[in-house]
């Protein structure tokens, strides 16, 4: 597929339970680069949401483990097979650049090709009775059982494909129903996955798709009463909204992050600085693990800000479609103008910009701002664009974890050091869920556990393994056992 070939405009319907539900009122899904139309979707009511939990809950899912790993598999190769076809809807309604997209799509394919794995792998642990004077010749057994009711989707618009799948393939690959809303920015990638997850022989019952916003919505997403687990990744805002409004029902929150990367003394200043450019640019720097803070020790805060900078202009911004393109679009003008004076509020208080280049619409370069105050707003909060601000601090691992641990969120963090005793106060005293040494903050595989504390979340762990046993119910029993 030819990258600057932009799809057609799609005029799509939700999905309950399989049909295709149109309503009077439409949404708009606007490409952020040109501001064009690419979609347009229904904007669902609160009876619509009721509709879809009702007919989930009705439904009672008797695949076989060996039918789940079948309809997961075929999932992921139709994923890969039409790869292109799914980044140019990424690009299209995200204004994420075809490099992104096309990376997008092939980290999906893990998802669904893990879980449909793990699927078959027995779930249940055994416990001998015989260990104790009180104990009984007897064994306990476990088995993970599907939630009684039905699991509430949440998703963002920063990933439309990956987000949205590392909630549903962990939910099918354990026999649950759910009921998926993503965001109203990028809701066209969500519901041509629901497409091919029908034609992999998904009963059509297990999952609906409704479009819409809080406007049209309400908190039905959130309150309905067979919703018996609300998982949502999306802003602190609205996670904690979730958190005050679900009611007695699980609730998975996978909030923002203001990730670090750590440049101590001893690091390979070239390396680190290449870490630091790709993680605060990937993905045009929406991602929750970007790299949003470099804290970087004085004594080599000149040389290292110096390859930063030499780096960063190598990175091409601008139409997204174009396939040399390095970094597109933010996902929207208004996110895009937050972040300019964010950057210019840091510079009255007496940062520098090295590297930049004057806001367009959604297209925000990737900027680098040195001696960047740790205290201010542009790193303080979460600023979810490609911003590369250096903060200096001093040559004191104890200041630089506490300047480190000083905002409200604790998701992930990358440090750059080849000292043991410097990566063991880093694993212990960083207030994070997460710690990669000489790797981005955002490294994972798709199965490994993730999720932040504070502000960054409960604690509760995504990934493919985490989610798996987050969606389910262990069930005890025991019977004699004699040796």
């Amino acid at each position: 597929m030819n990258a600057n070939v932009k799809p057609p405009l799609r005029r799509e319907s939700m999905r309950i339970a399989g049909r295709l539900v149109q309503t009077d009122d439409q949404i708009e899904v606007r490409n952020p680069y040109d501001d064009s139309v690419v979609g347009l979707v229904p904007a669902a009511r609160p009876e619509h949401v009721r509709e879809a939990f009702a007919k989930a809950r009705a439904f009672k899912p008797t695949l076989t483990r060996y039918e789940r790993q079948q309809i997961l598999q075929k999932t992921a190769e139709m994923l890969r097979d039409r790869r292109e076809v799914f980044a140019a809807l990424i690009t299209a309604e995200s204004g994420l650049c075809w490099k992104d997209s096309l990376y997008e799509a092939s980290r999906a394919y893990d998802v669904w090709s893990l879980s449909a794995q793990l699927t078959i792998k027995d779930d249940g642990e055994i416990y001998s009775c015989d260990i104790s004077p009180n104990g009984k010749a007897r064994k306990i057994y476990t088995t993970r059982l599907p939630l009684l009711g039905v699991i509430s989707a949440i998703t963002p618009f920063n990933h439309p494909l990956n987000m949205v799948s590392h909630k549903l393939a962990p939910a099918i690959a354990t026999n649950n129903r759910v009921v998926l809303k993503p965001t109203e920015l990028t809701p066209l990638t969500a519901l041509a996955l629901a497409d091919v997850l029908y034609e992999a022989g998904l009963p059509p019952e297990m999952l609906s798709v409704v479009t819409g916003n809080p406007s049209t919505m309400g908190d039905a997403m959130i309150t309905d009463p067979d919703a018996d687990l609300v998982t949502f990744t999306g802003s602190v805002r609205v996670g904690k909204h979730i958190a005050n409004t679900a009611g007695y029902k699980r609730v998975v929150l996978e909030l923002g992050g203001n990730d670090p990367l750590i440049v101590m003394e001893d690091a390979d200043l070239d390396k680190a600085a290449e870490l630091a450019v790709t993680g605060a640019t990937k993905n045009s720097g929406q991602r929750c693990t970007a790299v949003k803070r470099i804290l970087v020790v004085e004594s080599v805060a000149d040389a290292f800000s110096r390859l930063v900078v030499e780096k960063a202009k190598r990175l091409k911004c601008g139409d997204p479609s174009d396939p040399e393109t390095d970094v597109g679009t933010v996902i929207d003008a208004r996110s895009a103008t937050l972040f300019e004076t964010r950057v210019n509020d840091a510079v009255g208080l007496g940062a520098e910009i090295l590297h930049g280049a004057p806001r367009r619409g959604a297209l925000f370069a990737p900027t680098v701002v040195d001696r960047v105050p740790y205290d201010c707003e542009l790193v303080h909060e979460e600023t979810f664009g490609p911003v590369i601000p250096i903060v200096r601090c001093p040559d004191d691992i104890a200041e630089v974890i506490r300047v480190s641990n000083s905002t409200a969120y604790g998701l992930s963090s990358g440090v750059c050091t080849n000292r043991l005793d410097y990566v063991s106060r880093f694993v212990a005293e960083l207030e994070v869920g997460t710690v990669n040494v000489w790797e981005v903050p955002g490294y994972r595989i798709e199965m490994s556990p993730f999720g932040g504390i504070k502000d960054s979340g409960l604690g509760d762990k995504e990934g493919v393994v985490e989610a798996m046993k987050g969606f389910t119910n262990v069930r005890t029993w025991s019977m004699p056992w004699h040796q």
